[in-house]
């Protein structure tokens, strides 16, 4: 006579393998193909751009960029240093390893001034954060995503790039 406990053997597997990722603190979206994409043109990505605790992006249709207090990307995030300076960008379209679509390379040149981040409630701090350990040029690669409306956001991924958290940056609107 068959009986069903072989399905809910399975499906006790499954939430079993499923805790066992979340308490390992494994992102079961980790893997998770990046949109790509190969539509935008620099003229839309040129403009201004804000983002998280008063980040500001310029980017100049000359290729030249003003940026304030912008963070670093994946592993330097945790090292809570905001650069502010002049540098320049481009919209390029080939393959960086987390997709194969357009990416926004922006350079700082020259810095004009570091900033530390505040720690976000329940944060883990490592060493302080200071002038010191903040690099002299930085070169960020944003990934380029549409929301529903068709509107361009620029991003990058911050600290562990298996975690997939994303650093965005929205169109300033006049």
């Amino acid at each position: 006579m068959p009986t069903h406990s072989s399905g809910l053997a399975s499906g006790r597997y499954a939430v079993f393998v499923a805790c066992l990722l979340a308490l390992a603190g494994c992102n079961p979206h980790m893997y998770d193909e990046v949109p790509a994409l190969h539509d935008a043109k620099p003229a839309e990505v040129s403009g201004s751009w804000l983002g998280h605790d008063r980040t500001h992006v310029v980017l100049r249709p000359d290729g030249r960029a003003d940026i304030r207090l912008l963070d670093g990307q994946e592993w330097d995030f945790d090292d809570r240093w905001r650069l502010s300076g002049t540098g320049t960008w481009k919209l390029t379209d080939r393959r960086t390893g987390w997709n194969d679509g357009q990416h926004v390379r922006l350079t700082l040149i020259s810095r004009t001034g570091v900033a530390a981040r505040a720690p976000e409630p329940g944060e883990r701090l490592g060493p302080p954060a200071d002038g010191s350990q903040a690099p002299d040029t930085y070169t960020w690669t944003f990934e380029l995503e549409r929301d529903d409306k068709e509107t361009l956001r620029l991003y990058f991924i911050f600290g562990d790039p298996d975690s997939r958290s994303t650093y965005t940056l929205e169109r300033e609107v006049p």
